[in-house]
C-alpha cells in the first residue's frame, strides 16, 4: 500500500506560533489559531452535556393530501 498525505505530515511540521486568543485576548504560543488551552477547558466544562437515550418514535407529518386520481378505485 502506498503512503498517503497524512503519513507524510506530522505535528513537528507545524511549530507553535504566537497567536491571540479570540475569546480572552491572551497572547499564547500554539500550533493553530483559536482559543487558548484555558478557554478550551472552560468551554468544555460549561458546555458539556450528558449523553442520554431519547426514546421517541418518529412519525412523519402528512403535508400532502391525496388527490382524486390517487384515490380512484379501478
Amino acid at each position: 500500500m502506498g503512503m498517503g498525505v497524512l503519513d507524510l505530515i506530522g505535528p513537528d511540521d507545524y511549530p507553535p506560533i504566537a497567536v491571540t486568543c479570540p475569546r480572552c485576548g491572551a497572547e499564547v504560543h500554539q500550533r493553530f489559531a483559536g482559543p487558548c488551552a484555558g478557554c478550551i477547558a472552560d468551554l468544555r466544562a460549561r458546555m458539556a452535556g450528558a449523553a442520554r437515550d431519547v426514546d421517541t418514535e418518529y412519525v412523519p407529518k402528512m403535508n400532502v393530501t391525496p388527490n382524486a386520481v390517487a384515490l380512484k378505485d379501478d
